[in-house]
């Protein structure tokens, strides 16, 4: 791993949009209160005559000004989404300060448009040759960063990254890369909203990864991280952008606050192309992040963990945080309220961290009836204060993608 100065980066904005609430404020409320709203996804493409798949679906998006309705009308609403997103961290750091030739862009995540793709296809099927030309483009991920890029007038590196459910954090990673190599003085790391038609949901269901069997008449109880009731990750649409800079370039913008300090992070892989995680990979992520952090076991308060509800999934990451010495930090899972954005869920679950830390107060976990192993710290049904100096978050993708990140409160 190159070396890392740790007094380098701070995260100075964030936003985000869920089906929870859209913006930092409604979003942070409604995680406290564990305000859900699970459902049968109803959004054209995600069901067919014979499904019911359950999920968390976003309500409605409020557009910015900076968006024309011509760019509208030719994006699809993943990139509406991330549009609006990122409109809420470039507002939050005042990037309008900052020159935009040393302002870089990642998106987390590939294969995000998939729903829209579908019905586009579907719907030109028997007339292919009135397909609109900006086809040609919009079907790539890369289309994603081009919008922000022109809507916001960003001329540094923009590039997109794919980790499966680790995108959003390895977006982040990404960011930090960019720039501890100098290259830039800011970085934008969006997870970018997952749009999932029916074929990925079946093919999710088919691999055992999406529940809920047991749950399909209680939607607002299937969703059930590190409980002996999970059966399986519930979908969540979400989209989170985290401002990444430089700690010497907050010297000449005073008026920002930043959230927290960079301290470290990780990625590795485990040789493996399947979708079954590894003790051993996360067990080396935790113990690599704590080491380039300067930290021990216990310095962390509080970790935010992958935690999809995924039955092998939840107890092998339980088992690579008792394995490290991490069973008496407090832990909670964002996924029981949000549902899992899988592309965006690492960034989504990153703001809960930070937004947590700033507030200290750390939310409840959902559904946490009955945990399947009770030697950790959970934050259960109810709300609790406290103050968190270092958090760990982690964040785990199919393919045996393993990722970590240690934060300090600003």
């Amino acid at each position: 791993m190159a070396s890392f100065n740790r007094e380098q980066i701070a995260i100075s904005g964030v936003g985000v949009i869920s089906a929870i609430g859209q913006g930092k404020d409604d979003f942070f409320s409604s995680l406290i209160t564990a305000n859900s709203c699970f459902n049968v996804m109803s959004r054209p493409g995600r069901q067919t005559k014979d499904s019911a798949f359950l999920g968390a679906e976003i309500s409605s998006v409020t557009m910015p000004d900076v968006v024309s309705n011509g760019l509208l009308r030719t994006s699809s609403f993943t990139a509406q989404v991330v549009l609006a997103t990122v409109s809420e961290a470039w507002k939050d750091a005042n990037l309008a300060d900052v020159d935009p030739a040393r302002i870089g862009l990642i998106i987390g995540g590939s294969n995000v448009q998939q729903r829209e793709l579908m019905l586009i296809q579907q719907q030109y099927l028997d007339r292919v040759n009135f397909l609109r030309p900006t086809y040609a483009m919009s079907f790539m991920d890369t289309d994603i960063c081009g919008l922000c890029t022109e809507v916001f007038g960003i001329r540094g590196p923009a590039i997109s990254v794919g980790a499966a459910s680790a995108s959003g954090q390895m977006a982040v990673i990404q960011a930090a890369h960019m720039l501890g190599s100098g290259q830039v003085d800011v970085c934008i790391a969006v997870g970018a909203l997952m749009d999932l038609s029916y074929w990925e949901c079946q093919g999710f269901r088919s691999a055992g990864a999406m529940g809920s069997d047991k749950f399909a008449t209680e939607p607002e109880s299937a969703c059930r991280p590190f409980d002996q009731d999970h059966d399986g990750f519930i979908f969540g649409e979400a989209c989170g952008a985290i401002v990444l800079e430089r700690t010497n370039n907050l010297l000449h913008r005073k008026s920002i606050k930043p959230y927290a300090r960079l301290l470290g992070y990780a990625a590795n892989n485990d040789a493996n192309r399947n979708p079954n995680p590894s003790h051993e990979g996360e067990t080396i992520a935790i113990r690599s992040v704590l080491d380039q952090a300067n930290l021990s076991a216990t310095d962390i308060d509080y970790i935010n963990p992958h935690g999809t509800g995924s039955i092998i999934g939840d107890e092998t990451e339980l088992k690579a945080l008792s394995t490290c010495g991490l069973n008496a930090a407090s832990i909670n899972a964002t996924k029981s309220i949000t549902g899992h954005g899988l592309t965006s869920a690492g960034t989504i679950e990153l703001i809960a961290t930070m937004l947590q830390m700033r507030e200290g107060k750390l939310h409840p976990t959902k559904n946490l009836d009955r945990p399947i192993n009770d030697s950790f710290n959970w934050v259960g049904s109810e709300a609790q204060s406290r103050q968190i100096t270092h958090a760990l978050k982690l964040s785990i993708g199919f393919g045996g993608i393993n990722t970590a990140i240690c934060l300090q409160r600003w």
